[in-house]
């Protein structure tokens, strides 16, 4: 697709030419990955984190948040969960850190987790910016997908939703540091920022494919009331909603091969909104697999939903949604990113 024809989906009001596009975008899900959802089941082990972004709940200067740490049995059990369920993979998600002690506690339950469950569960990681060091030594370790967010491609709004320690340039390299060891790699955006364009939002299309991106991860803006960014935002949730079916439609149309997850962002603003993220053009899920006792203390925003919802309940919710739609789930499958394979040459794991 040309930006201009991105700019006017992006742009257009009239529902049946979104429809359209919509099904056009599925329709281009079903040629090149197939109409089988991927579960990524989610463990959100810690917030604690040295970061401080001006839209996330997590931040370190969030003093009215309780923080928390799972221990490595927790985490393992709630993997064991995943694998026992037929999830295929699971994304270990936390606040950022880059000390030693957590780098090898990171380490030490890749290991275990590929051992106990004799290497059947895929593993993502979503742990922030880090040295070349500690990527390769996660990835030798068993890990091989990254999700790094670079949540947007416009490098002055992203300076303008970080303080003046975040490094866009730095994100960017870490990118290609993950590519350049062999994992697949995520990103994604926030969509409906304040400040932010359609220009913007077609730019970040663009910079997926410049980036040869093998896996997505975006969703709408959500205010969390504890940030800085709340203060100055004027928070349209039907709007941001379309919006951001309208990028996984676009991404799905530019893009074609790659992974994109329905995320949970958008059932927070609409109740099928993870069922629409399907339809539009998504084909992974990542369920909720984090104990309950801790849910409600990793709130990257406000609304977030199924804090409640343990992870058998979650799963038997989640079967009956996607059924509801025609799609059907890889259960024990990686679901790995075909674009992946077809820019690296490498043959996919039989599940």
């Amino acid at each position: 697709m040309e930006k201009k024809e991105m700019l006017q989906i992006l742009e257009t009001d009239d529902f049946g030419f979104i429809d359209s596009i919509f099904q056009s975008a599925y329709e281009t899900k079903l040629e090149y990955t197939g109409n089988k959802v991927y579960f990524r089941g989610i463990i959100e082990f810690s917030n604690l984190c040295t970061k401080d972004c001006f839209y996330c709940g997590i931040r370190k200067s969030n003093v009215s948040l309780k923080r928390f740490s799972m221990t490595q049995d927790e985490i393992i059990e709630a993997a064991l969960f995943a694998d026992k369920s037929g999830y295929g993979s699971i994304v270990l998600q936390s606040g950022e850190r880059t000390d030693e002690e957590f780098v090898s506690f990171i380490e030490q339950l890749i290991e275990t987790i590929k051992q106990r469950t004799n290497n059947r569960l895929g593993i993502t990681l979503s742990l922030g910016e880090q040295a070349a060091d500690i990527f390769k030594r996660w990835h030798s370790a068993g890990a091989h997908r990254y999700l790094l967010r670079i949540e947007t491609s416009n490098k002055k709004l992203y300076e303008h939703l970080h303080p003046d320690d975040h490094s866009y340039d730095k994100r960017l390299n870490c990118l290609d540091v993950l590519r350049d060891i062999g994992y697949q790699v995520g990103t994604g955006v926030m969509i409906g920022l304040p400040y932010q364009t359609n220009d913007d939002l077609a730019n970040d299309i663009l910079f997926f494919e410049k980036h040869d991106i093998d896996m997505i991860g975006m969703g709408p803006y959500i205010v969390h009331n504890d940030t800085p960014l709340a203060k100055s935002v004027t928070f349209d949730p039907q709007k941001n909603f379309l919006l951001g079916l309208k990028m996984i439609a676009l991404a799905r149309l530019h893009l074609k091969d790659i992974n994109i997850a329905s995320t949970t962002a958008l059932q927070a603003l609409d109740a099928r909104g993870r069922e629409e993220g399907l339809k539009a053009g998504a084909n992974i899920i990542m369920p909720n697999i984090t104990p309950v006792k801790y849910r409600n203390f990793y709130r990257l925003y406000e609304g977030k939903p199924c804090l409640d919802e343990n992870a058998s309940l979650c799963q038997s919710c989640l079967d009956e949604r996607i059924q509801s739609i025609g799609e059907k789930i890889g259960y024990s499958q990686w679901g790995d990113s075909p674009h992946f394979f077809k820019r690296t040459g490498k043959m996919p794991k039989t599940d």
